[in-house]
């Protein structure tokens, strides 16, 4: 990936920037540091986003930008493109963020967790606003993260109930849960908050500078229920003893710019948290990737008793 990366450099005027891996996850993504100024190279994985998705998520980032969120900004190559293919893998450039992430923060500043909800909060409410109020550009395109991409038969995540390492209770279980979530989420849908979310404002993605919340990493980003986005947040909390002060924390400033409601929270909680048993299936290989597993299937179950308990185990 390094090649690539060092490759793209003079399509975007960077020869002789300092590259540094920053992280690899779905991507590599480079830190550049070019005549006083960083940015963020990103080699996209290959398969993973076709060229008119990747225009999109860019396209939106810079609405995003402009719309006044502190959001990674685009940059244009010297042939006024925001993507470029060198030898079938994609690579795009965009302003580079400082900060840290809420991951750490969650470590190092425990006792302000609720007031950087707050500002997660707002800066959500404000994400969602800008989207609705931008006009999609013709041939816009990103993932759906609505009923058939999260309970269908392929859902973007994977076949959750379908994870090879469950024994058959846990299967019976997250099978259950899928046809009576679909069930319900059938009847409701309609009445839910629906447009683009980023979809994977999980703590990493989260930066903290000076105080202000920064959203980073789109690459999920699509067009999904706006409790999805609160969900994804709150997930990797909910066997924390102060989620429900965190869960506060995150509604109460949300809902002081956009309207919200709680209704169907445990529902899209439940949801969220099933599509992380399909996400491991199938980078089980990977190194701690049984740990996460284990994880993953433990906060799913717990969710889905949360669920139950608000419509009643009969439903599934």
């Amino acid at each position: 990936m390094i090649e690539a990366a060092t490759r793209a450099l003079p399509l975007w005027q960077l020869e002789g920037g300092q590259l540094e891996l920053a992280g690899c996850r779905e991507n590599h993504v480079y830190r550049v540091d070019h005549r006083g100024r960083t940015y963020a190279l990103r080699v996209h994985r290959v398969g993973y986003r076709n060229d008119l998705e990747l225009r999109s998520e860019l396209q939106w980032l810079d609405a995003a930008a402009r719309g006044g969120l502190q959001v990674p900004s685009p940059v244009r190559s010297i042939k006024g493109d925001y993507v470029h293919v060198l030898d079938g893998i994609r690579v795009s450039v965009m302003s580079w963020l400082p900060g840290t992430t809420l991951a750490a923060a969650s470590l190092d500043q425990r006792e302000n967790l609720p007031s950087l909800f707050k500002s997660l909060g707002a800066e959500m409410a404000l994400l969602h606003s800008v989207s609705d109020a931008w006009a999609l550009p013709r041939n816009f395109t990103r993932w759906h993260w609505d009923r058939k991409g999260l309970l269908g038969e392929s859902p973007v995540w994977g076949r959750f109930w379908e994870n090879p390492t469950l024994n058959s209770e846990d299967r019976d279980l997250l099978r259950g849960f899928r046809n009576a979530a679909d069930r319900h989420l059938s009847r409701i849908e309609g009445d839910l908050d629906f447009g683009l979310i980023h979809a994977d404002l999980v703590p990493d993605n989260v930066l903290i500078s000076g105080g202000r919340v920064q959203l980073i990493d789109f690459d999920d980003g699509g067009f999904g229920y706006r409790l999805f986005d609160l969900a994804t947040v709150l997930v990797k909390y909910l066997e924390r003893p102060n989620y429900f002060r965190l869960k506060e924390a995150l509604f109460e400033a949300y809902s002081r710019k956009r309207s919200v409601s709680l209704e169907a929270f445990d529902l899209v909680m439940a949801m969220r948290a099933v599509t992380y048993v399909g996400w491991i299936a199938d980078r089980l290989a990977e190194d701690n990737a049984a740990m996460r597993n284990a994880r993953n299937l433990r906060t799913a179950k717990l969710a889905i008793r949360k669920y139950l308990e608000t419509v009643g185990a009969q439903d599934i």
